[in-house]
């Protein structure tokens, strides 16, 4: 059996703070997080990824959380949907 690893994942379940769950899919979840590296630029390292959906990218395969401010996190984590 392999382990599947978080790039292989397809929805995610995003924390924003004062806010309800929400599920996404990879594609939203680069997209929100493409969105939010424009608007706080201090969350990417620019010399690791050139373009904002580059830094989105290597946020969603290297760490699950970025702090937006003191005690202001969004947080994402990889969740496996099934059809019961």
């Amino acid at each position: 059996m392999t382990q599947a690893s978080f790039r292989d994942e397809s929805h995610y379940v995003l924390l924003l703070p004062d806010q309800p769950e929400t599920f996404v899919t990879a594609t939203e979840l680069s997209a929100f997080l493409t969105q939010l590296v424009t608007a706080y630029p201090q969350i990417a390292d620019p010399n690791l990824a050139a373009t904002p959906a580059r830094q989105a990218e290597r946020l969603i395969q290297t760490t699950c959380e970025v702090e937006l401010a003191p005690g202001e996190t969004v947080q994402w984590y990889a969740v496996r949907l099934s059809k019961t």
